[in-house]
């Protein structure tokens, strides 16, 4: 019964994004990086989460410095992300700039939206609605630097 119930409060949560018409943001991983933000793909040849742990420590300071910050307008958004040509599974993690994942009060006060298990080639819709704010976005499953999201009216 429990299992049905969140089923259908996950059908009607995203059904919700629907109706009020969710801005879609696609995104596109390739190796170790999210091509929209950084303006260019830097060709990163990866086979592992430890080739970009090793390609990141050496470049995503610089990366990250002339990377573009994603400014929005308060509302629902659909997050599309794609794993454009990354030979492993991969994920995304959307989340308040100082969310703390072992603090248990900002699960219920802060937002953080994350998956994974997103295949070579396939994309996975990831809703939010995002208050004014600053926030974070990566992959932790293909390392990428942590980039900026600044949510304002």
């Amino acid at each position: 019964m429990i299992a049905i119930r969140a089923l259908a409060t996950s059908f009607l949560f995203f059904t919700a994004f629907e109706a009020n018409a969710a801005e879609v943001i696609e995104l596109t991983q390739t190796g170790c990086q999210f091509l929209e933000t950084e303006g260019t793909d830097h060709g990163f040849k990866t086979t592992k989460k430890a080739d970009c742990d090793a390609i990141n420590e050496k470049t995503a300071a610089a990366r990250l410095a002339k990377a573009k910050v994603m400014r929005l307008k308060p509302g629902d958004y659909v997050f599309r992300v794609a794993n454009k040509n990354v030979p492993y599974a991969l994920g995304f993690w959307l989340r308040s700039k100082d969310y703390d994942w072992k603090n248990p009060l900002h699960k219920l006060t802060k937002t953080s939206v994350s998956g994974g298990g997103l295949a070579t080639g396939k994309s996975m819709d990831y809703p939010v609605t995002l208050k004014p704010g600053e926030y974070l976005f990566s992959c932790p499953l293909n390392p990428t630097p942590n980039y900026r999201l600044v949510v304002s009216d």
